[in-house]
């Protein structure tokens, strides 16, 4: 993955981020560093990033059951207010 694919194409400084999926940082590969040089663990980095990526899976699922839910209530307020409405008229 590279850094463009992060955004969603609106110039630098005016960037949105866009949504980020659980294959993405599932997926996502780090470079390795040379002999005689610091860097991180591979397995643990690997394993942060499935954690990552879980997690997201998790509030995907979320946004989505209570975008459902939010339409639910939405369409069951309209239907109430128009019973209502036709109710007090005479």
């Amino acid at each position: 993955m590279t850094r463009g694919t992060l955004y969603d194409g609106t110039p630098h400084g005016g960037a949105r981020l866009a949504r980020l999926h659980p294959s993405q940082v599932r997926d996502r590969q780090f470079t390795v560093v040379g002999l005689g040089r610091r860097g991180l663990d591979p397995r643990e980095v690997r394993r942060f990033l499935h954690r990552v990526a879980l997690d997201l899976a998790t509030l995907h699922r979320d946004v989505a059951r209570l975008s459902e839910e939010n339409a639910r209530v939405k369409r069951a307020l309209r239907d109430w207010q128009s019973a209502w409405s036709e109710r007090r008229q005479p």
